[in-house]
């Protein structure tokens, strides 16, 4: 089942809007794809309620003409143009113009999947929210009500205010990525491009040019400049994903250009000013990476210079339930079908799981309940006794472990809060087979390495 939300993908050119077309119906994207733009008018009315991917260069009526009148349509519509080389600058300043995204030609089809998906997420918000009352992407993408997920809200706001590079820290699967997302949508750049770059994904050889492009003639096949990833993010927000994984050759020369904002394309010698804010993330300890000689320490110090950690699941399991419920409804809605019902028991049972995938892994879950598949921990827990006395044992247990999880794993904390004595508390979590170690909490939270974010 394709995502409801249609994208409108407009290209003259038939080769070129096939592939397009297909590449995104393989992401499970809906595609309204037409050859002009007067066929692509015809499809947008004020309740359209997905996006638009237009070719500036077509003979008629061009694409930012096409923007124009689709922006009269609808004001809030997300339009995404794709430019040729020497049509850059003109892209650009279409992003004042309304512009939500732009893709230099050739792009990569996961290039293009990635911005209509942003796009129609976008969309999405606002048309959950309404017009009057924009949703909060910070509530509605960082879920939890955990001490240390109030925390990170917090001071995700307050870095968001100032201009200040961020260092994004946290195990696979807790969300890096659309923690860096939502930063810039929050910040003072919101309307201008966010560029992402998954830099364990670059080959080796080819990492220079995606970063800081190359000049005609700069080597052989090179027959024309190309924009590399820094300039592709002037006005906005680049984003190093697994920044980690560089290679130190790299490392250098990337300090360099966020240390002055300036890159120098390979094969010229004049340097380009550029205006953006620069977030990286690391899944691994990049302090413990500098002593042993796999990161360059002058670039984390450049890096961080606020550094925020996303918690991994099993340090905030209070928050499992809702984060789960959030994303079946995603799933269902996705699939064209109503969100099941979930058994207390099976909310239970995933709070209790590690979940050393996090929100991914949790997210895979709530897709195969969403397709009528139960997930492996569900079987065993729906079977339990569904007496009054098994149903009530059920509800004490997940208060317990909702406790526990609240308090870190604190007993003191925990029979406290549950008025109980510390002997009963003992003797309940030994019944339910529950155990302080598995709620323990590190006093993880978010780590702001400036004095005072809200002055940078």
């Amino acid at each position: 089942m394709t995502n409801t939300a249609p994208i409108l993908f407009v290209d003259d050119e038939a080769p070129l809007r096939h592939a397009a077309a297909q590449a995104l119906m393989l992401a499970d994207l809906q595609v309204i794809a037409c050859p002009d733009a007067a066929t692509a008018l015809a499809q947008l009315e004020r309740d359209f309620p997905g996006v638009l991917v237009t070719d500036i260069r077509m003979p008629g009526m061009d694409g930012l003409s096409l923007m124009a009148e689709a922006l009269k349509i609808d004001a809030e519509l997300p339009v995404i143009l794709v430019t040729g080389h020497g049509d850059v600058d003109l892209a650009v300043q279409s992003m004042r113009d309304g512009a939500y995204d732009f893709l230099e030609k050739p792009y990569a089809p996961a290039r293009l999947v990635q911005a209509a998906m942003r796009a129609l997420e976008k969309r999405r918000l606002r048309a959950v929210a309404g017009p009057d009352l924009p949703a909060d992407p910070v509530t509605t993408r960082l879920l939890g009500r955990s001490a240390v997920m109030t925390r990170l809200r917090a001071s995700l706001r307050a870095v968001a205010a100032t201009e200040a590079d961020v260092l994004i820290e946290g195990a696979t699967g807790t969300g890096k990525t659309i923690m860096a997302q939502t930063l810039h949508d929050i910040s003072a750049r919101a309307t201008r491009p966010f560029v992402g770059v998954n830099c364990a994904a670059l080959p080796t050889a080819l990492i220079e040019n995606e970063l800081f492009g190359h000049e005609a003639g700069a080597f052989p096949g090179a027959t024309r400049p190309r924009y590399g990833k820094f300039e592709h993010a002037r006005g906005g927000t680049l984003f190093l994903d697994e920044v980690d994984s560089l290679p130190l050759s790299v490392q250098g020369k990337l300090l360099h250009a966020i240390e002055h904002r300036v890159v120098t394309r390979i094969g010229s010698n004049d340097p380009i000013a550029l205006d953006l804010r620069i977030l990286a993330s690391s899944k691994g300890d990049l302090v413990e990476a500098v002593r042993r000689g796999q990161f360059r320490g002058d670039l984390l110090y450049r890096l961080n210079v606020v550094t925020l950690r996303l918690p991994p699941l099993a340090e905030r399991r209070e928050d499992i339930p809702m984060v789960f419920s959030a994303l079946l409804a995603t799933a269902a809605t996705r699939a064209g079908r109503s969100p099941p019902d979930v058994p207390g028991a099976v909310l239970s049972a995933l709070t209790m799981r590690d979940w050393p995938g996090n929100v991914r892994e949790l997210r895979n879950a709530a897709e195969r309940m969403a397709l009528g598949l139960d997930p492996d921990f569900a079987q065993a827990d729906i079977a339990a006794d569904d007496s009054l006395a098994g149903q009530v044992a059920a509800h004490e247990r997940r208060l317990i472990a909702a406790a526990l999880a609240a308090n870190g794993g604190s007993i003191k904390a925990t029979y406290t809060a549950l008025r109980l004595s510390r002997k009963a508390l003992y003797e309940k979590m030994q019944r339910h087979g529950l155990s302080r170690e598995q709620f323990r909490d590190d006093g993880a939270e978010a780590r702001v390495s400036a004095p005072d974010v809200s002055k940078t």
